[in-house]
């Protein structure tokens, strides 16, 4: 635990503190850190809850980052804002030096896989079935996994340069934990964090083309099973514990919903534009915003600062095992089922694979749309991933370069001038 530890800061007496050397001791001039902690006081017994609970918040706001910029990538979302560093997310052509990329995307979630780390390397009692330890790992994993899918390489822990594989295998690591700990826990909780843990690991597998290893995963995971990540709405802590969605649909409009979601699907629910009035942008703008071509569509899917955003389901896992399966009437059994329930007609497309794959990521973009899972879809497979621009087409707004040809973010270069085992290229 080297990141904790005590910092004592010592004064120097000077002109604005005239006291005799007899008259003060060193215990006087030492100052310490109320912000830092010092290791030898953390009991791993008690203390061992706060740091797991810490390191899934810090996830759950992290997640929130990272589905709003890749919404913004992936075109889920069109930016109205005029920050000249989201719009890089938007024509897919980010630097390593843009500073939303470092402060907005990879801190959260570097921090949140380090914290979780915290946890893990503590010494807790029976270790086997320690809920702290599940949770740890749980979130561990999909930390790393959202930096496997979002990012085109990695690191951990001030580590080496990681491939997208080496980052899946290592999130499929401790999933794995998760999934082991939370079952022998035998909670609600426990079971609850294995199974998200499973979700999670059959995610990792799939993205990394293992349709074997994800298909059993999916499969295991019971059915009506479903874990959202909980915000709450505290107005002097909103970047940390709101949803961020929301957070930047009303508290600063910067993120409409995209043409190919503007339809009556109850999935994606949201509120046209209205003529005259600022808020809506249908034909005025805000304060640091641009006009969107066509106004500004406010999504409703969530509806306020404390709205829950999906984590893992049996839903998602359905969608895996009909992707890993590839059995062209598995997922067209899934897909005509979700069609019916969404008040669609049957698929009437063609049913050559190609084709019912891209319906089924069409469906599936739907289904979880704004929950941080479409740059996966896009990178595993980007011929079926319905809405992304193409490469060299336009940007959505004028006096922008076109779109680039860039599929995930680069590393910020903040990340390797500052890690002595990685070399800038």
């Amino acid at each position: 635990m080297h990141s904790i530890r005590r910092a004592v800061t010592r004064t120097v007496a000077g002109t604005a503190l005239l006291v005799s050397a007899t008259a003060c001791s060193n215990e006087f001039l030492q100052v310490t850190n109320p912000n830092v902690i010092d290791a030898a006081t953390v009991d791993p017994t008690s203390g061992a809850t706060t740091l797991a609970l810490s390191a899934q918040q810090n996830f759950a706001t992290a997640l929130g980052w990272m589905a709003l910029y890749s919404a913004w990538f992936t075109q889920e979302g069109n930016i109205s804002d005029t920050f000249p560093t989201r719009n890089e997310f938007g024509y897919r052509t980010v630097s390593d030096l843009n500073s939303s990329l470092q402060s907005d995307v990879w801190a959260p979630i570097s921090l949140a896989a380090a914290s979780a780390k915290i946890v893990l390397d503590l010494t807790l009692p029976t270790p086997t079935t320690n809920i702290n330890f599940a949770r740890a790992a749980t979130f561990r994993g999909y930390a790393i996994l959202m930096m496997a899918t979002d990012f085109c390489t990695g690191s951990l822990s001030s580590g080496p340069e990681l491939t997208t594989a080496q980052m899946l295998d290592s999130a499929s690591y401790w999933f794995g934990k998760g999934i082991d700990i939370g079952k022998a826990n035998a909670t609600t909780d426990g079971i609850a964090l294995a199974n998200a843990a499973l979700v999670g690991r059959a995610r990792a597998k799939l993205q990394k083309g293992d349709a074997a290893g994800a298909l059993a995963d999916a499969n295991a995971v019971p059915a009506g099973f479903n874990f959202d990540m909980r915000y709450t709405d505290d107005a002097n802590s909103r970047t940390r514990l709101s949803n961020q969605i929301y957070n930047f649909t009303f508290n600063r409009p910067a993120i409409s919903v995209a043409p190919l979601y503007r339809t009556t699907d109850p999935r994606v629910l949201f509120k046209a534009p209205v003529a005259g009035i600022p808020g809506s942008q249908g034909l005025t703008t805000l304060v640091g915003q641009d006009a969107v071509p066509g106004g500004f569509y406010q999504q409703f899917k969530y509806s306020g600062f404390a709205s829950s955003m999906r984590l893992a389901s049996k839903l998602e896992a359905d969608y895996i095992a009909a992707e890993a399966s590839k059995d062209v009437t598995q997922q067209l059994t899934l897909i005509n089922a979700r069609r019916a329930a969404n008040g669609q007609a049957a698929y009437a497309g063609a049913t050559d694979a190609t084709s019912v794959l891209a319906e089924l990521f069409f469906q599936r973009a739907f289904e979880f749309y704004l929950e941080g899972k479409h740059l996966a879809d896009f990178r595993r497979a980007p011929a079926a991933t319905p809405g992304v621009t193409a490469s060299g087409a336009a940007y959505f707004k004028p006096g922008y370069a076109n779109t680039g040809t860039q599929t995930c973010y680069p590393l910020p270069r903040a990340e390797r001038d500052n890690n002595p085992n990685m070399k800038t290229p």
